[in-house]
């Protein structure tokens, strides 16, 4: 797939991006019946866990078998994250959201190490549990990484990808601490977004936090030969200001997966 690079603005930003992610999905559609179901809905007291955690959602008629899709979300965060897109597509497609281990309601299966395959590894375990075969995996951030590695050891897993912001090596801003949430979320963000962030991030599970941090303290997609792995159709999606990493780093990852485009939004979140 030619790639490409098409601006849009930030006010757009989760109408493009489901947009675009749909028209990326229509390249891989599987000819497998997914049963459409919904988990009721579940209250959890905030210290619950258990092993391979995840939310589910499906907003469509009940007789529809919609095609399912993997969120996954990056460090510091919980399948909460994902709240905002799942009216815009839980109408079209099944939503699968896990907690990774350490995050959110999942805990730390016994004898898991923390690095890029493990991860992908506990993800297909929640898709096991799920009842799902293949699906549409979406990463962000930090999920971004663990997607791109998700779709080079399970191709048969995966009908597509789509990267928001995830890095392919080490950010130049990594660090133990947090990164400053006016970084992640841009001059636009208001004081009550900004403060709603830092609670979340407050309450992560330290471990979770440590765990993946470590994960992607030390790893090269492209040199260890995992981009150009990846058979699915990819978008990977990036800002024109961010600092978390350059259009420039974005692009030169993306043009060596295979089959890939990039889409990059106007904003400095």
């Amino acid at each position: 797939m030619a790639e490409t690079t098409p601006n849009v603005s930030r006010r757009g930003f989760l109408v493009t991006a489901s947009a675009a992610a749909v028209s990326g999905f229509a390249l891989a559609r599987g000819s497998e019946a997914i049963r459409a179901q919904s988990l009721p809905v579940r209250s959890l007291k905030d210290d619950y866990t258990e092993d391979f955690f995840y939310r589910e959602d499906w907003l469509g008629e009940p007789w529809r078998k919609p095609e399912p899709v993997v969120l996954i979300h990056g460090n510091d965060e919980s399948s909460v994250e994902w709240y905002a897109w799942v009216p815009r597509m839980a109408q079209e497609y099944r939503l699968i959201r896990p907690d990774l281990p350490g995050l959110g309601h999942s805990s730390i299966p016994r004898g898991f190490q923390y690095s890029l395959a493990s991860l992908a590894g506990f993800v297909t375990q929640v898709m096991d549990r799920a009842g799902v075969e293949s699906a549409h995996i979406i990463g962000a951030k930090t999920g971004g990484a663990v997607a791109m590695r998700f779709a080079a050891d399970y191709p048969k897993r995966t009908r597509t990808l789509v990267v928001a912001g995830g890095p392919a090596s080490p950010l130049a801003i990594a660090d133990p601490s947090p990164v400053p949430q006016r970084d992640r979320l841009g001059s636009n963000a208001s004081k009550e977004m900004i403060e709603y962030w830092n609670r979340l991030f407050s309450e992560s599970d330290r471990e979770g936090v440590k765990g993946l941090s470590r994960s992607l303290s030390n790893f090269d997609l492209a040199k260890e030969g995992v981009l150009q792995r990846i058979t699915a159709p990819t978008l990977v999606i990036t800002a024109d200001r961010t600092k978390m990493h350059s259009v420039e780093k974005a692009r030169a990852y993306q043009v060596q997966i295979p089959n890939s485009r990039l889409v990059v939004i106007r904003s400095d979140a």
